[in-house]
């Protein structure tokens, strides 16, 4: 049995402009900013000899039927290497982050499997060439538009030209050693949902790209956030929960916006401010509801 493993990290994205109009989805996508978490998707690929299905993908330890980005990257795969064609793939996506919550886990996965298949079956594909793949499956899943090219790169990251790996083009901010992600997380939101809604489109690219002007002014650490929560405000999304979280945040002190796109509160503050703001968060939600991260400046990898 032969086997690989690569990472991504998981992202959160602060605001972002769709520009999704290029009927190739190479070229189609966002710009925008976010940040890299070191919390991410580990996925370990196996070249099965004895299996009863083709394709087996496992999430955390159970079987998924649901995993229709993962699929649409091993069947782009299998479109172009015939090598792989006779072989069977076991999968295993290992997820450190609450899914469906706008921590682009879809688009974690979809790149680390890339990575490790590209790995395991000695493709030859460069990184960005496998990472594309991985963003063409989000783009026409419609389950992302600019994760994958952030999450490739890792950091706080400012997107100023769509695209996939190798053509969009990022520039990235620089941020202090200590600082650290903290996320209140109340649910899911649908991704797809929104990127097909026209009002949301419209709310999206009517300040998107002029924040993004802003965040390459001054791309500071409380500017980004500045920036995030005028944009949440803008699109409109924000539940009565988080508008909770987020006012008592504002008493102190603490500029907190909401993942683009998940049913979650976010910050990025410097590890002495973590307790004040996670005392904060357990008035609104238990320890297993607080996801606490570092920020990912390597960007996606072979871990073997």
């Amino acid at each position: 049995m032969e086997q690989a493993e690569a990472f991504a990290p998981c992202h959160i994205t602060g605001f972002f402009q769709i520009l999704d109009q290029s009927t190739n989805a190479l070229y189609a996508g966002s710009k925008g900013a976010g940040v890299s978490l070191e919390r991410g998707v580990k996925t370990i690929v196996k070249i099965m000899r004895t299996s009863a299905d083709p394709l087996q993908i496992s999430i955390n330890g159970l079987i998924s039927n649901s995993a229709s980005v993962s699929e649409r990257v091993v069947s782009d795969f299998l479109l172009r290497f015939s090598k792989m064609r006779n072989s069977k793939i076991a999968i295993e996506h290992q997820v450190e982050v609450p899914i469906g919550a706008g921590f682009g886990t879809s688009g974690a996965a979809a790149l680390s499997l890339a990575l490790a298949l590209n790995e395991v079956f000695s493709l030859g594909l460069s990184k960005t060439e496998a990472a594309q793949v991985a963003h063409v499956a989000e783009v026409e899943c419609k389950t992302g538009l600019g994760t994958v090219i952030a999450e490739t790169v890792g950091g706080l990251e400012i997107r100023v030209k769509p695209g996939a790996p190798g053509i969009g083009e990022i520039r990235c901010t620089s941020a202090p050693e200590d600082a650290t992600v903290i996320c209140l997380v109340f649910g899911p939101l649908s991704t797809r949902r929104f990127l097909s809604d026209e009002e949301t489109r419209r709310c999206v690219n009517e300040l998107g790209g002029k924040l993004i002007e802003k965040l390459v002014e001054d791309s500071s650490i409380s500017n980004f956030m500045r920036l995030s929560r005028q944009f949440a405000e803008h699109v409109g999304l924000i539940t009565d929960r988080i508008r909770c979280v987020l006012n008592e945040a504002d008493e102190a002190s603490f500029v907190c916006s909401m993942p683009m796109f998940g049913e979650s509160v976010f910050a990025i503050v410097e590890r002495e401010s973590l307790g004040e703001l996670k005392k904060i968060f357990l008035k609104y939600g238990s320890e297993q509801q607080i996801v606490i991260s570092g920020i990912d400046f390597e960007g996606a990898r072979l871990l073997r």
